[in-house]
């Protein structure tokens, strides 16, 4: 559709031409350029800006590809649609997490807990999927050129959601959790992954703000944000913050408690080394609970176990472990000697993981010898580490002229620690083979990549709050953000693994991206309209979500008449000097 006003053609701009059809001159701006795999190069991607006014060729009647190419360019006053969003919305991702949100009942959950505010704690959460970035003051920028949540797309102020932030209570996050668990405390025997990290803070006057155990050494007060997922079903269950200055093991114990609280019985957890401690493991059997653990702090015991079966199952196809390419074997033993039962050992060995782990043992023996080599016949102090290793000879040894003088390596404690490279352990309560354990403990790689989504990709590295109940609310957000996410993981994972295709575009920021590029268009009739054709790519990031082509057109045109309603009725909220004053969440 052209627009009724006329503009100059841009004059001096790569890229324009003309081309005359039926006796039309149209307008064609060239805005990029894309790969042919026909034709086996790059061609360039071109489209209609306008038509030429006959007898002024200098002169066109734009469409809305020029409005969305050529932004700076001055509408006719008499003309203009009052600005309250912009001419170009960003739907695909919108469409796609709407109808993630719908299927995990979040959407009534929110209803439940935050009422009228409902829609805005949804956005939060899409926000910071879609922009990776938890930051406040840019959240009207993303409401400008986006769908919302809010009931009539209600845009609003940063003001307004650091009052949001505020006002809610502890209560409203509880129930927000015991809503959700309570669609999956159902289910048959679970394995849950449980793992930790820890979140700088302004502390202001965040209560849970200490200086504690960071995990990147920036010496800042943090708080501990913890997550139990369900690794069968793919789904975060519920999530912990508590003072920075606890470490792991402690509110292990505290998080077995909440588990039994929120309803599930049948279920084992999933644990990383950190957890592993003998009250801990005692617990769990006292709770009922099964567990997987890697070990650690059991040095000898796991030294004594792969040096009596190493050589007895690692050439064994019988032992072999295609999907992770390691051999395994499980025995029987007791951990602790207070055990009052036995528990299972299964015992890995990958040649992969023992060039890796050989390696850096003989690069750290060349890396000690030649430091030693160098400082022969000075006074030098060595280490434990050093005495491992070698024996150290000195001249006038304890004397005040003492010196280093020469050195000789322990062949048989390297070629000990040499044999060892490769294997590692994992202990299970209940009895099974040592494939279903390493598939189970194997699980665990979704929820650390939640972590890692949840800092690099969701703007979560740090609160950027001041107060106790901000960063609780925010905190809430935050989690509600990982469930979204997690389905978008999941969901692309499994069309990669069904389509047998790995393509760089089903990752999650990549697919976000691609789908952001599905726009709607704000024509002269006030009406958005998608501006293109849903591209091939598009097509295959929609299938990983059940969607179509003409499922997204067929949405986008609801949603066109729910923006032009929008706007219509002008629903912005704007901001008064002295929310302005203080505006910051």
């Amino acid at each position: 559709m052209y627009l009724d006003f006329t503009v100059k053609i841009p004059e001096g701009v790569p890229g324009i031409t003309r081309k005359t059809l039926k006796g039309v001159t149209y307008i064609y701006y060239v805005h990029g350029r894309h790969y042919d795999p026909k034709k086996g190069y790059s061609v360039p991607s071109t489209t209609t800006i306008g038509k030429s006014i006959p007898g002024d060729p200098g002169s066109m009647y734009p469409n809305g590809n020029y409005l969305k190419f050529f932004p700076e360019i001055e509408i006719p006053e008499e003309k203009q649609v009052k600005a309250l969003r912009s001419g170009c919305i960003r739907t695909g991702a919108y469409l796609v997490i709407r109808k993630i949100i719908t299927q995990t009942g979040i959407d009534k959950i929110s209803d439940e807990v935050f009422g009228d505010d409902s829609g805005l704690f949804l956005d939060l959460a899409v926000y910071s999927i879609l922009t990776e970035n938890n930051a406040g003051q840019y959240y009207p920028d993303y409401t400008y050129n986006h769908p919302l949540f809010t009931k009539g797309m209600r845009m609003y102020s940063d003001s307004k959601v650091s009052r949001f932030l505020g006002e809610h209570s502890a209560e409203q996050r509880i129930l927000f959790q015991n809503s959700w668990n309570h669609l999956k405390k159902d289910r048959k025997k679970i394995y849950v992954s449980y793992d930790s990290t820890n979140k700088h803070c302004q502390a202001g006057d965040v209560e849970l703000a200490e200086f504690g155990h960071e995990k990147d050494k920036q010496d800042k007060p943090i708080l501990n944000y913890a997550i139990a997922y369900d690794s069968k079903n793919r789904d975060p269950l519920f999530y912990e913050d508590y003072p920075g200055s606890i470490n792991d093991v402690t509110q292990l114990q505290i998080m077995l408690e909440k588990a039994k609280g929120y309803g599930y019985r049948d279920v084992g957890f999933i644990l990383d080394r950190g957890y592993f401690s003998e009250p801990n493991i005692h617990y769990m059997d006292r709770c009922g609970y099964e567990f997987i653990i890697m070990v650690k702090g059991m040095k000898d015991l796991v030294n004594e176990l792969v040096l009596t079966y190493k050589g007895s199952f690692e050439q064994n196809r019988a032992n072999s472990i295609r999907r992770y390419h390691v051999s395994g074997m499980t025995v029987q033993r007791q951990l602790f000697p207070s055990d009052e039962k036995k528990r299972y050992f299964h015992i890995y060995y990958s040649d992969r993981k023992h060039a890796a782990e050989r390696e850096k043992v003989e690069e750290k023996i060349d890396k000690l010898g030649q430091y030693m080599k160098d400082n022969q016949g000075k006074a030098l102090s060595l280490g434990s580490a050093f005495r491992k290793y070698f024996d150290l000879f000195y001249y006038h040894e304890g004397e005040p002229d003492e010196k280093f003088m020469a050195y000789r390596e322990k062949t048989d404690v390297i070629d000990r620690e040499i044999s060892l490279c490769g294997y590692y352990v994992l202990i299970t309560s209940e009895k099974m083979e040592a494939s279903e354990a390493l598939e189970l403990y194997k699980s665990r790689d979704t929820s650390e990549k939640l972590f890692r989504g949840d800092k690099s990709y969701l703007g979560n590295r740090c609160e950027r709050t001041y107060t106790t109940e901000s960063t609780e609310t925010k905190i809430l957000i935050e989690f509600a953000a990982l469930i979204v996410r997690s389905r978008i993981y999941t969901s692309l994972k499994d069309e990669v693994n069904r389509s047998k295709k790995k393509e760089n575009y089903m990752t999650v920021p990549a697919a976000l991206r691609e789908l952001e590029k599905i726009e709607m268009i704000r024509q002269s009739d006030g009406v958005y309209r998608l501006d293109y054709a849903i591209s091939a790519t598009q097509k295959e990031i929609l299938k990983a979500f059940d969607m179509t082509a003409a499922n997204v057109r067929e949405q986008a045109s609801e949603l066109g008449q729910q923006m032009q309603k929008a706007i219509a009725e002008d629903v912005r909220t704007d901001m008064t000097e002295e929310e302005e004053a203080n505006g910051s969440w």
